[in-house]
């Protein structure tokens, strides 16, 4: 009798253990969505009674930490979330599963200088201008948003050949943090990822013509054993009850009409 009731503690530890794995989800995340993640993640866990291990990275770049290049050597995840862009090539090699896709939100740019030094104005194409011709330093990102600085908008307003020995490109680490320390006297980034560092000021979002939205998109990865709780996530992300808080981080909401016309990312 005694045996029994050994191999039937074993066969329930067992079980219980398979169940607990059945219910853990493992998420790649980029920067931008990260600030409405931090609150969102732990309401889903406390709704579903999912656990998530979150797994920060770019979404594109050539760092090992990037998502794209965990995925490439095999590193394990059940939802991506991520620029949208970097998404479709993605979805080209065959890491993520068709027709999973998920829009989540629009991320605009902003900047920021550091806390302290007298504040200046981008209002407008004049004013951001003088700002960057002025400025000692200009720093952006390995994303999205800092391809469009360097390759785009220094062009856009002109002054391209003036600002290319002073401005650089910040890998992987948040570029308002290395502002914070004096580093650079100026940084570019999505507003998202500008606002929940400290010691830095925000002056404001791009000129609307000069602007440049980044869509953000999830998506449940191919080799995903819990595709329910996977599209559950999604869903959940997606939802209009969960955008008061979306909005809160800087991004903008995704109306049916923006995903159905959007391109993932807009000038």
């Amino acid at each position: 009798m005694k045996l029994y009731r050994i191999i039937f503690a074993i066969i329930f530890s067992l079980t219980c253990s398979t169940v607990v794995q059945a219910k853990e989800l493992t998420v790649m995340i980029s920067g931008g969505f990260m600030a409405a993640w931090e609150t969102l993640a732990p309401q889903f866990e406390a709704q579903k009674g999912y656990k998530i291990h979150t797994i920060s990275g770019p979404s594109m770049g050539n760092t090992p930490q990037a998502i794209p290049a965990r995925l490439a050597r095999g590193e394990k995840a059940d939802v991506v979330i991520m620029v949208g862009d970097a998404l479709k090539d993605l979805e080209k090699r065959g890491w993520i599963q068709s027709g999973s896709r998920v829009e989540l939100a629009d991320s605009v740019i902003g900047a920021v200088i550091k806390k302290g030094v007298p504040t200046v104005s981008i209002k407008n194409d004049d004013e951001l201008r003088t700002v960057l011709l002025d400025a000692p330093s200009i720093a952006y990102s390995d994303s999205a948003s800092g391809r469009y600085i360097s390759s785009q908008l220094f062009r856009k307003l002109g002054i391209e050949q003036q600002v290319k020995s002073k401005a650089y490109k910040v890998e992987r680490i948040p570029v308002a943090s290395l502002v914070a320390k004096g580093k650079y006297s100026i940084g570019f980034q999505q507003v998202s990822e500008l606002l929940p560092v400290k010691g830095v000021t925000f002056i404001g979002e791009l000129p609307d013509n000069m602007q440049y939205t980044t869509r953000f998109a999830g998506a449940v990865v191919s080799h995903s054993a819990y595709n329910d709780g996977a599209t559950q996530l999604l869903a959940y992300l997606s939802s209009p009850d969960v955008q008061p808080v979306v909005r809160s981080t800087g991004l903008h909401s995704v109306t049916m009409q923006h995903a159905n016309i959007m391109s993932d990312t807009v000038q």
